[in-house]
Formats: structure tokens, C-alpha cells, sequence
């Protein structure tokens, strides 16, 4: 008595065959994963470079100091 498999063999094979052939980075092969591992990642670059390069020059111009 065995237990039948969740995902048929053959769309297995399909996917491998699939994933094996496409000529790019392992991490890049689904239909979303260059948002997630590229987009996301230069989005809080982004925004952490601004942040900073605002502080400094608040710093500089001695904005919002507390008396």
C-alpha cells in the first residue's frame, strides 16, 4: 500500500527540464523573483541613502536641534 504522490511525475520532470534549460541565475527563474531579489533589496538602498544623506545634511545646517 503506497501512498500516491502529491504533484504527478511527469509535471516534475516538465519543471526540472524546464528550470535545467533557462540560462539564467538559479534565483531568478520564477515569474516574481526578480522583484524580490533584486527590486526590494535597491528599494531599501534607496531609501536608506537618502535618509542618511539628509540627516547629514540636516546635521550640517543644524536643523531640527533640540534647545
Amino acid at each position: 500500500m503506497s501512498e500516491a504522490p502529491f504533484v504527478p511525475r511527469e509535471k516534475i520532470l516538465e519543471k526540472q527540464r524546464f528550470f535545467q534549460n533557462v540560462q539564467k541565475h538559479t534565483y531568478l527563474k520564477g515569474r516574481y523573483d526578480a522583484i524580490t531579489s533584486v527590486g526590494i533589496p535597491l528599494a531599501l538602498a534607496a531609501t536608506s541613502l537618502f535618509l542618511i544623506g539628509r540627516g547629514i545634511y540636516n546635521m550640517s545646517h543644524g536643523i531640527g536641534k533640540k534647545e
